[in-house]
């Protein structure tokens, strides 16, 4: 295969594994405060995604992809709270286990590398186009 098809193929895979991080992100961030419906329930568990290396068989190039969503088991957080729902019987409500700013900074870093993966397709696509112009002018 084509270098360039193939740094196209691998940047591609770049894009796909960071959206699906930036989604993943994402719903952490909108449940950070989402408690249980009931007293003593568990709130929202904070998103966990794990990428792994593949080799593509025709390109041979190596292929980022999602290797699997999981959820955080770390420790929910507790407040007292006792006006709200999911209070226990001692005004406490546990919290999720999302922390906005580890959250933001993972945004951050998977909002760079869409990015690099992007140009990276855009410089492929501009060396194609040049050769297809220095082959029509050489004609």
């Amino acid at each position: 295969m084509d270098p360039l098809l193939a740094s196209m193929k691998v940047a591609a895979s770049g894009l796909e594994a960071q959206s699906t991080r930036i989604r993943i992100v994402s719903e952490n961030l909108a449940n950070a405060r989402s408690t249980g419906d009931t007293p003593g329930a568990d709130p929202y568990r904070r998103k966990t995604i794990t990428f792994v290396s593949e080799l593509d068989r025709v390109s041979g190039a190596s292929l980022v992809e999602v290797d699997r969503l999981a959820e955080d088991e770390s420790d929910f957080a507790a407040e007292f709270d006792p006006g709200n729902p999911a209070a226990d019987e001692k005004g406490m409500v546990k919290i999720p286990n999302v922390n906005v700013l580890v959250e933001m900074a993972d945004m951050r870093e998977a909002n760079r590398s869409y990015e690099a993966n992007l140009q990276s397709i855009k410089q492929s696509r501009d060396l194609i186009s040049a050769t297809i112009d220095l082959l029509r002018a050489s004609q």
